[in-house]
């Protein structure tokens, strides 16, 4: 049993306001309602063991603003503890927690998606994309779940998460103006740097974008799905390799395999349509090539897989 005087001191160290300090009944209430609460979340979520100071720790660092001289337990009142709990325990990468957020939160929300009039073929990209956002960590930053208040049920807000997920994703399949194909042309070099290329550049735009697209349709679904989340969802090496259960180094050679690919298909289509020099060719894609990552996601097929296929054997 954890001694509510000791979770006092820990939760008022670390509150974002300096309150007066507390007398002795005060303190022992505020002890009490501490300790109910790490036990309330604890028989909640009867798998998920965390310790208690470092549930009060979460608790003190999200509590609401108030001035210096407020009563601290309607504060804590306004919170869902139980959920803040769970948060807490996600957020410090507890196995137990992650399967208790999967199974009562994250197993939910497909069917909230659908009643937000999301498209099917967006659903299963969109959860996991929301899934490793909330619960893997990057170098660059903790968990999102973190930034769960607990000033609102936990499942609207992973819905609202969500919902804005997939606004990203909607937008991010229109492709912007600047986006288009033929962009890639206009960043070749102007008439009298090079015949050959400047041929290209004028008379071969649908040439080029058709050759991507075929050399795109040769990758698997995996791989395109894999280029998507990598490309057009901004999903890291380090993101991806969670989401797919590998190491990072797996899934960087997976991208550059299945970029390779479409570099590969594409001089040899336009080589065989166009009847060009290799020179010619390699030194064209080599002044677009710092753009193909850019672009590759909005030249792979327009419809999104439904979901993705298992990945290959792990190394």
């Amino acid at each position: 049993m954890p001694q509510g005087s000791e979770l006092v001191a820990t939760f008022l160290a670390y509150t974002p306001v300096r309150f007066v300090p507390l007398a002795g009944e005060e303190a022992a209430a505020l002890g009490a309602l501490l300790v109910r609460a790490w036990e309330e979340g604890r028989a909640r979520w009867p798998g998920v063991a965390l310790p208690p100071g470092l549930f009060v720790t979460h608790l003190a660092v999200r509590l609401p603003e108030a001035s210096p001289d407020s009563p601290i337990p309607p504060l804590l009142e306004k919170l869902s503890l139980a959920e803040l709990y769970l948060a807490c325990a996600c957020l410090h990468g507890m196995a137990s927690a992650h399967e208790a957020f999967e199974r009562s939160y994250l197993s939910q929300l497909p069917a909230k998606l659908r009643g937000l009039k999301q498209p099917d073929t967006l659903i299963d990209d969109v959860c996991q994309l929301t899934r490793v956002k909330l619960l893997v960590a990057t170098p660059e930053s903790a968990p999102r779940i973190g930034e769960y208040s607990g000033r609102g049920a936990l499942l609207n807000w992973l819905q609202v998460t969500a919902a804005r997920i997939a606004s990203k994703l909607r937008a991010a399949e229109k492709p912007a103006p600047d986006e288009d194909p033929e962009e890639l042309f206009k960043l070749l070099p102007g008439p009298g740097v090079d015949p050959e290329l400047d041929v290209m550049k004028r008379r071969h735009q649908a040439d080029f974008r058709q050759a991507v697209h075929e050399a795109a349709a040769t990758l698997s679904a995996h791989e395109r799905h894999l280029l998507r989340l990598h490309f057009a969802d901004r999903l890291s090496t380090y993101e991806l390799a969670s989401l797919f259960r590998v190491n990072q180094s797996t899934v960087s050679r997976w991208l550059k395999s299945a970029r390779q690919q479409v570099h590969e298909e594409t001089l040899r289509r336009l080589r065989e349509r166009l009847g060009l020099s290799t020179v010619g060719l390699e030194s064209f894609l080599a002044l677009v090539d710092s753009q193909l990552d850019l672009r590759i996601s909005q030249l792979l097929d327009e419809q999104r897989e439904t979901g993705a296929p298992p990945p290959p054997g792990n190394d």
